[in-house]
């Protein structure tokens, strides 16, 4: 497997929420109406953004107040990462728009 995804799937990691423009109106519009977030897994050399498709099924703002800036928002999507299929599963703190992360490996490559 992808040393990177191998090294992201082993236990909890600090991520922010990413992309261009990370903000909790952009992180709430990408959530509830894009379908597609930005998580930044911070531990890694330089950050590692990644783009995910949210699984609207899997993904829990039950704990989420965006509108008080509070709260846990529980994202999980699928993305491809070196090749490999992979689940972002990340718990957000709104307040902070930083928290935890890992991949599940959907699929086992070797190189």
């Amino acid at each position: 497997m992808n040393d990177l995804v191998q090294r992201l799937s082993q236990g909890s990691h600090a991520v922010i929420v990413g992309g261009p423009r990370p903000s909790l109106e952009e992180f709430k519009q990408r959530v509830e109406h894009m379908g597609y977030v930005f998580i930044k897994f911070t531990s890694t050399q330089g950050g590692t953004d990644l783009g995910v498709r949210v699984d609207k099924a899997a993904t829990d703002l039950g704990q989420a107040n965006f509108d008080q800036r509070s709260g846990i928002a529980h994202v999980e999507g699928n993305l491809t990462l070196n090749y490999v299929k992979v689940r972002c599963v990340a718990d957000i703190d709104l307040s902070t728009l930083g928290g935890t992360g890992h991949l599940v490996a959907l699929e086992n490559v070797s190189y």
